[in-house]
């Protein structure tokens, strides 16, 4: 996945790498007129031989190419987008105006499209009539001028897009489906015209006028119904677009202004009112709301926010009017990146992809032979040229290898689509593909499935002593620091309603601690070495001060100055805590027969506690204890070593090595930038239970993209030699043909059904 590069919407624009990227630039450029998987690998053979282009890629089911190209030093990017815009003109398609895709995105109409096909209905079906009357024993067909009147316009007129489609690629020295459709249809066209008119005076031959006029409205309706199904499967984008607030309420000198999102900048102060969507990230400033932020990371619940959290824009604001500060605009908001990385997932071709695009490549050239093959085999063995033309007909009809085209894409664009509404962004097409296939899950420790916040685990107190009152004092010297441990302090006071009274004179010992008075009281609280060296003896609490050091736990203390000196007061013992669903989806990983490993930094003993906390079993080699920030990756080639494919899920800067070398990483969406671009997938709710999910999408989705490859290549194998031998009309032929595409979608459409 190559991150570093940055590009927009399709249609023909994008932007520079930052400075630290390679060289390369992305163009994305949407494509009208493909129709099959021949068309999207001519159109990508003619993209790589455009001067400068390292690498292109064609989506048919989005109708679009991603191009990756290093500017030449005699060219600039607009003469690149030049390049390749006619490369695409000159391979038989039309490159699409920005304009011109937004209008084709903007398509919501179900009917978009229909008013071809409605036509070509009108006018085969008197052709068709007579057939059914057949049926019913009543013979009667209609003239063969009327027939010819009928038939003519839909073959020349609405079928003209496979004549343009058909003759560019036999400009190209290839096939597709349009020349194959083209062929069939003048055939049975052409035949009919030759038999009224060599017909004897008084006599009405058998015509074929219905086969050719009812296989290019089938083949239409077919691509209708194709496109609209393919509107669905892009509607994960489309929504995810849909969140992006037009205006933003800007509170300047004069008041709130309304001010287009274009121009909101960095640093400026918004006003997002109740039940309004908030237009961009930012900080919250003033007031106290929740946040539904469910279309952004899949949690149902809305998130209660105070002054100082963050804010991600796209989520709706609860019950009260807040006043935000604008953390990041455009293209570096949470939900720009989103939608970048699942457009990313939906360009990108599966491994699996390009064992078809080498079957495409030959596949209407073989299709041509045969069909020749069936016309010259049945001429020979004697059923007359009408006979043989048209049983040759139907194996070019049904031959058309458009549902071989669709079958990944649509599967891969629907999986990720609902992914991603469900929190979980697939960045790439190899992680999706390579997910199914893990057998060893490996966890980073701190952030992933620990809360990564340290708590007050255990307060120790002499027995002459009240628990609450040392308490109380400890969280008042701690009450102005912003170190972690502090924090933790203050948090146990307030969770038990403690009244915690300001301290006097508070001063922070750097590596140390802190010392104050509270209520006219001396105290230390600091590290057991700096105890040591303040003369403090643990007395009766030395014993466990150990025991809890062995448990991994990190150990401060309590003092307070007396006549005697200073007096233990507390041992005050802290740890980090699982996370609430930790367990169960460690416990969901084993019963899918995965195998769970832990990596930490801690000691053994601290770790292997965790791990037991978590259902984790060190005896069987389940944790990686003492392991550097540096290392992590080495411990993942040292689990792949043994023929393991391994999933790694982190989340800090520290962990992005062992993600890049784990066979499919998993970054936590609530963890860092970089954790996030160097993982295949990311988990945007920071929830252990998706990685059970992320695998189980996965799967679904490779089955989907198996079962549409199966069936397009089942019907093509079992198809053409039904036609060859006669037991498939044209009219047949054309229905199964437009079916088979249909079906495909309609099967990765499924996954839109998935659900945790």
């Amino acid at each position: 996945m190559e991150n570093a590069h940055h590009h927009k919407k399709l249609g023909g624009s994008m932007t520079l790498p930052s400075a630290s990227s390679p060289p390369s630039q992305e163009l994305d450029l949407a494509i009208g007129g493909m129709t099959c998987a021949s068309c999207s690998g001519r159109v990508e053979r003619a993209l790589r031989k455009v001067p400068g282009v390292e690498e292109a890629t064609v989506n048919l089911a989005t109708e679009s190419a991603r191009v990756r190209f290093a500017p030449l030093a005699t060219q600039d990017s607009a003469s690149i987008d030049a390049l390749v815009r006619r490369a695409v003109r000159n391979a038989g398609y039309e490159p699409l105006t920005p304009a011109a895709t937004e209008a084709r995105e903007q398509q919501d109409s179900p009917w978009a499209g229909f008013a071809p096909v409605a036509v070509g209905l009108l006018l085969s079906l008197p052709l068709v009539l007579p057939m059914l009357g057949d049926l019913w024993g009543a013979h009667w067909m209609l003239p063969a001028w009327v027939q010819f009147l009928l038939a003519t316009p839909v073959q020349f007129i609405l079928g003209a897009r496979f004549y343009r489609a058909g003759w560019h690629a036999v400009q190209a020295r290839s096939g597709n489906m349009d020349l194959l459709v083209s062929i069939g249809t003048t055939a049975g066209w052409g035949l009919s015209v030759w038999l009224w008119w060599t017909a004897h005076p008084g006599h009405q031959p058998h015509l074929y006028f219905e086969a050719s006029a009812v296989v290019v409205t089938l083949v239409l309706l077919g691509k209708w119904l194709e496109a609209r199904a393919k509107r669905q499967t892009t509607a994960a984008i489309r929504a995810l677009h849909g969140l992006r607030p037009e205006v933003a309420h800007w509170l300047g000198k004069g008041g709130e202004v309304d001010v287009p999102i274009a121009e909101v900048m960095v640093g400026d102060t918004l006003v997002v009112r109740p039940g309004e969507r908030i237009p961009v990230d930012g900080t919250l400033l003033d007031g106290i709301t929740q946040v539904d932020e469910s279309m952004l990371t899949g949690e149902p619940l809305p998130v209660p926010k105070a002054v100082g959290d963050a804010l991600t824009g796209g989520s709706i604001n609860g019950e009260a009017r807040i006043v935000l500060q604008v953390r990041a605009v455009g293209a570096e908001t949470v939900l720009s990146r989103i939608i970048r990385l699942v457009e990313d997932a939906q360009a990108a071709k599966a491994p699996i992809q390009r064992l078809v695009d080498q079957v495409a490549n030959v596949f209407v050239p073989v299709v041509l032979g045969i069909a020749l093959c069936t016309l010259l085999g049945w001429w020979w063995m004697g059923v007359g040229l009408e006979t043989a033309l048209i049983r040759a007909v139907a194996v070019l009809v049904i031959a058309c290898p458009c549902a071989l085209g669709l079958a990944t894409p649509a599967a891969i664009m629907a999986g990720t689509g609902v992914a991603a509404q469900h929190g979980i962004l697939i960045q790439d097409a190899q992680a999706l593909e390579l997910a199914h296939r893990v057998d060893t899950v490996a966890f980073d420790k701190t952030g992933t499935l620990t809360v990564g916040q340290p708590t007050l685990t255990a307060l120790e107190v002499p027995p002459d002593l009240d628990r609450a009152a040392v308490l109380r004092d400890a969280a008042s010297l701690q009450t102005g620091s912003s170190h972690p441990l502090a924090r933790a302090v203050v948090q146990a006071a307030q969770q038990q309603g403690l009244d915690v009274p300001a301290p006097d004179a508070v001063r922070s010992v750097p590596g140390r601690g802190s010392e104050g008075q509270v209520q006219g009281r001396s105290y230390l609280l600091g590290s057991l070495r700096w105890m040591q060296e303040q003369g403090v003896a643990l007395g009766s609490l030395a014993a466990r001060a150990e025991q809890l050091q062995t448990e991994g736990a990190t150990v401060s203390a309590l003092a307070q100055q007396t006549t005697q000196g200073w007096q233990l007061q507390a041992l005050m013992a802290f740890g980090d805590q699982p996370k609430p669903d930790a367990q169960r989806a460690l416990a969901q990983l084993r019963q899918r027969g995965l195998r769970t490993v832990m990596i930490s930094g801690d000691n053994q003993p601290a770790a292997e506690a965790m791990a037991r906390r978590l259902g984790l079993r060190p005896e069987a080699g389940e944790v990686c204890a003492n392991v550097l920030p540096g290392d992590k990756a080495a411990q993942v080639r040292a689990l792949q070593s043994g023929g393991h494919i391994v999933a790694m899920v982190g989340d800090g800067v520290n962990d992005a090595p062992a993600l890049a070398a784990a066979d499919v990483g998993m970054a936590m969406g609530n963890g860092t930038d970089v954790a996030m671009h160097a993982a295949g997938i990311t988990l945007m709710r920071g929830d252990p239970l998706l990685v059970a999910a992320a695998l189980d999408i996965s799967r679904r989705t490779v089955a989907k993209i198996r079962q549409n490859l199966f069936w397009a290549f089942a019907y093509n194998v079992a198809g053409i030699p039904l036609a060859a031998l006669g037991y498939l009309s044209p009219v047949l032929a054309g229905a199964a043909m437009a079916l088979s595409s249909v079906c495909v979608i309609s099967n990765a459409l499924l996954l839109k059904r998935w659900r945790m």
